[in-house]
């Protein structure tokens, strides 16, 4: 049985994290995609955040896995020569530079087109067009300009950026969309296009609830979230989950850093959660029995909750909570979910084999196809793939030897 995208054709211009998590799963679905790379110096992330001296870092392998690697120069005349003759074959250019760099390269929109009128280009970019057009942008900075940071953290702290990577791979997802979107477009249309993700808009589109919140303020405060007062914006709410269904993270036994289990009060998991913490009165409690009297004291509800959960594990919490069908899920360690082995047999944890660095842990394709297998197969070591790609586009192995002399690759 073949792949979703088996066939289709990727040239990967992209580097560090939003634009590699995109092509990695374009990689994953079953396309062939070909990572560009400065010769001798590579996507930056092979030698950033090193744990093992003089090998791919894990930053790069854990973004770069399913694909093939040919090193050019962009700078050198035969390798945009070169670069003209892949574009001319591939289906998608993907690329996350600085605005404008592509242009200086030489290769404007315009141009692309020509060469390939299929062709679906797809950028990354910090910001849409406008007054933020060309201020660079990092991951946190996505966060903090996309309605992240002001609403995360707890009311009397500082903005907060969350450990998920939302702004590189949040990214990265929406672009994946937007280019499969533009594939299937092409086949009624024959024609490319473009396709632009800005992380500003990733980030905001993920934090839609928030601005819900913002215009729900206007007709009062929030009776959801736990905060004693509410100004013009909305505020951070610590664990709250701000939704239908109020939420909290307990503390859980022995007391370390990661115990405590998350825990949502639905209307019909009140009684079954007033029987286990042996509170079975509150269940029929005129003060407690309902969502809307417990809403100005769900600080004392989850209180309450946590006296009992304190005397357990998040495990045994899980289990006991779950046997009454009430929502919950337990804090779960980088350290516990690289060691989970119902994950690593869904292969949602999937341990690779690299010739440099050994076997090493990454994560496996989120996105399950009953008709698409996808296997993980180790990141390229730089230029591992040239002689073998650029055969592909006819050159003979004397015209490759010539162009490695020009320093064209």
């Amino acid at each position: 049985m073949g792949k979703a995208l088996e066939g289709v054709r990727v040239l990967d211009m992209t580097h560090v994290q939003s634009g590699p998590s995109s092509t990695q799963i374009l990689a994953w679905l079953g396309a062939d995609v070909i990572k560009l790379e400065a010769p001798g110096q590579g996507d930056i992330t092979r030698t950033q955040l090193r744990d093992i001296p003089d090998v791919d870092s894990l930053y790069f392998t854990m973004l770069n896995a399913n694909k093939r690697s040919i090193t050019l120069n962009m700078k050198n005349e035969q390798g945009k020569e070169v670069f003209t003759r892949l574009v001319a074959g591939v289906d998608i250019l993907v690329e996350n530079f600085g605005p404008g760099v592509v242009e200086r390269f030489g290769f404007p929109w315009e141009k692309l087109q020509e060469i390939n009128p299929g062709l679906v280009y797809a950028s990354i970019k910090g910001f849409g067009p406008g007054r933020y057009a060309n201020f660079k942008a990092y991951e946190v900075i996505a966060q903090a300009m996309g309605g992240a940071m002001s609403t995360t953290g707890f009311e009397d702290g500082p903005p907060t950026a969350t450990g998920a990577q939302i702004g590189d791979s949040g990214t990265g997802i929406h672009l994946v969309a937007g280019i499969l979107a533009a594939l299937y477009q092409r086949t009624n249309t024959g024609r490319g296009q473009r396709v632009q993700v800005a992380m500003q808009d990733a980030v905001l589109n993920l934090c839609r609830v928030k601005l819900r919140d913002q215009q729900r303020l206007t007709h009062g405060p929030l009776g959801e979230y736990p905060n004693e007062s509410f100004g013009d914006e909305v505020p951070r709410s610590g664990n709250a989950s701000g939704g239908g269904q109020p939420g909290w993270a307990v503390r859980c036994a022995p007391g370390g850093p990661n115990d405590y289990i998350y825990v949502i009060i639905q209307p019909v998991g009140w009684k079954p959660i007033c029987e286990l913490i042996g509170k079975p009165e509150l269940a029929d409690d005129p003060a407690w029995s309902t969502p809307q009297v417990r809403l100005n004291k769900l600080d004392k509800a989850f209180a309450l909750i946590e006296e009992w959960t304190e005397r357990h594990s998040k495990q045994e919490v899980m289990e006991k909570l779950n046997a009454y069908n009430i929502p919950c899920g337990p804090i779960l360690s980088t350290k516990e979910l690289i060691e989970d082995e119902t994950l690593a047999q869904l292969g949602s944890v999937v341990e690779v084999a690299h010739p440099d660095r050994g076997a090493y842990k990454t994560v496996g394709n989120p996105i399950k196809l009953s008709d698409s297998h996808v296997d993980v197969e180790r990141s390229p070591l730089l230029g591992e793939h040239t002689a073998q790609v650029l055969g592909e586009l006819g050159y003979s192995e004397e015209q490759v030897g010539a162009l490695r002399a020009a320093g064209a690759v």
